[in-house]
């Protein structure tokens, strides 16, 4: 698999229907402003050409955390799950963030999602708290 980041709209917009599958309640425009942010970061692997994978990555600080990878989006195109191509793309978000000098990769998951605390756990990622949110 060829990864490689997006910065473009027009890389981008191929993978406005991967992370639709992710964020069913987003629209196109919303996907492609988000993914054009300054401080986001947007890859995608392609495999034979095709693009079959995205993961998109801010980079962070905070008290606990000197700098951190904030890893928002890592989807696999549905007819491509379980092949390893999340893996492929975790591991290169995995490097990059090392090479960004960062001590961490985080991300939130929903309570529900069980299978997917499972990978990560299986990936030495440790569960240490909970994300809590308010309605304003």
């Amino acid at each position: 698999m060829d990864i490689r980041e997006l910065t473009t709209e027009r890389e981008r917009r191929p993978a406005v229907p991967i992370l639709q599958q992710l964020w069913t309640d987003r629209g196109e425009t919303e996907i492609l402003d988000w993914t054009a942010r300054n401080d986001y970061t947007l890859f995608g692997g392609f495999v034979d050409g095709k693009l079959v994978a995205v993961a998109g990555v801010l980079l962070t600080n905070h008290l606990h955390h000197e700098r951190q990878a904030w890893l928002y989006d890592l989807v696999v195109d549905e007819p491509h799950r379980g092949q390893g191509y999340g893996s492929k793309q975790l591991a290169h978000v995995e490097s990059w963030a090392a090479e960004h000098d960062c001590e961490t990769v985080a991300l939130a998951s929903p309570l529900a999602k069980e299978s997917v605390h499972d990978y990560y756990e299986s990936r030495d990622y440790e569960k240490w708290g909970y994300v809590l949110e308010g309605d304003l």
